[in-house]
């Protein structure tokens, strides 16, 4: 079975839609700016990544409002998008061979926020905070299953930010049992005061108010990372099923993929999940012409990142990049939208920048891609991804066919 993606949609801070978004990115425009959805004046971390120009009501009918909170909006307009994207009636399929997998881990507060507060002023009638938990986490797939009729195998992950690869993992396996379509990534938005408590108590977020100089991952000044919203999600097929409905369009090959869990937070295994990923795809580091790192903005976590890199390729072996400069690290949307980026890259031959940092610290021994895009030949990504608990994904995406 080869995984091949026929369709993108993404929701990112600088920009909504995958054309939007792609050139911000190789414009170098940043969608980090002070927080509006709500007051953070009184916050020691005011800035982050919002989705600009986003209108509820164009993307989910009036009548599910109620129902659902950002990140399940977000979701139900990325969904369409890649559908959309791939030219795909997933009612012309075989019944139940179409199905849908997410990953979120914070996009619940805003809802469990929304419901706590009714069940202040209302009484006990109202769900509590883990029910109401509980039926996001499904209700984000569900809506997309039952708004496309994607009545195959669905779910949800919960990694963090490793989740995005981890649901296109599961998406994968989905197409190894018989499946002929899963649309599958990960969005999320935590930008409400319950939210923003949660990541303000992880200790890893800038308190830096100036956007540019605020998420520098890999430089000496690194002193943590924003937060932002929005994700990506892909339309998967297997190829030969891609190939009998006639797509039109094939952005690349999911070639291979590994997930590793840090059982002692004092060894990192991310070399190891890139290494069993590569493995899967058959090939050796040589073969990987360009790396889109995790890119934690930490000084510790950006240290261990460059070392495995180091270690795989050789220093400066092999130029990397981190386009989430521009959005702010999104939770389970942030490796999703890293793998759209990394197809785009291998479509239009060009490895995207990294913003902010202007130069990687003498302890991060990287060819780190600043500044402006670069051209380069490019057939192989390798998209790396951590999410904090231990979590660690890798993917190795090829390009398509000429």
């Amino acid at each position: 079975m080869t995984a091949v993606v026929t369709g993108i949609g993404v929701a990112a801070p600088n920009g909504l839609g995958t054309d939007a978004w792609w050139q911000a990115v190789l414009r170098g425009e940043s969608g980090i700016r002070p927080l509006t959805r709500f007051d953070a004046s009184g916050y020691p971390s005011r800035l982050a990544g919002e989705v600009p120009g986003f209108v509820d009501e164009e993307h989910v009918p009036s009548r599910l409002l109620p129902q659902t909170d950002r990140v399940t909006r977000l979701s139900l307009a990325a969904a369409k998008e890649a559908l959309d994207d791939a030219e795909v009636d997933p009612a012309a399929l075989p019944q139940y061979t179409a199905g849908v997998v997410t990953a979120a881990s914070s996009g619940g507060f805003e809802f469990g926020q929304r419901e706590l507060q009714a069940l202040w002023s209302k009484g006990s009638q109202y769900v509590s905070a883990y029910q109401s938990f509980a039926w996001f986490y499904a209700v984000n797939s569900g809506q997309i299953s039952i708004r496309h009729g994607l009545r195959g195998a669905s779910g949800v992950l919960v990694s963090e930010q490793a989740g995005g690869l981890d649901a296109v993992a599961q998406a994968r396996r989905q197409l190894r049992k018989g499946a002929r379509l899963v649309v599958a990534g990960g969005l999320d938005s935590a930008l409400c005061p319950w939210g923003w408590a949660a990541h303000l108590a992880g200790g890893a977020m800038t308190t830096a108010d100036d956007p540019a100089a605020a998420y520098l991952p890999f430089d000496e000044r690194a002193k943590g990372h924003v937060v932002g919203e929005g994700g990506a999600l892909l339309v998967l097929e297997d190829a030969g099923a891609a190939r009998q409905r006639g797509a039109r369009r094939v952005y690349g090959t999911v070639a291979g993929q590994a997930s590793t869990f840090d059982a002692d937070p004092a060894v990192p295994r991310l070399r190891a999940a890139a290494e069993q990923a590569l493995a899967e795809a058959g090939i050796g580091p040589a073969y990987v012409d360009v790396v889109f790192a995790d890119a934690a903005g930490e000084r510790e976590a950006d240290r261990a990142e460059a070392q495995a890199l180091a270690d795989l390729f050789g220093p400066r072996g092999v130029p990397v990049t981190a386009p989430k400069t521009m959005t702010g690290r999104l939770s389970a949307g942030g490796a999703s939208l890293d793998l759209a980026a990394a197809l785009l890259a291998l479509r239009d031959q060009v490895v995207p920048p990294t913003t902010g940092t202007a130069r990687p610290a003498a302890d991060c021994p990287l060819d780190l891609v600043t500044g402006a895009p670069r051209p380069a030949r490019l057939r192989t990504a390798l998209v790396l991804a951590r999410g904090r608990g231990g979590f660690n994904a890798a993917a190795v995406v090829r390009a398509a066919a000429a």
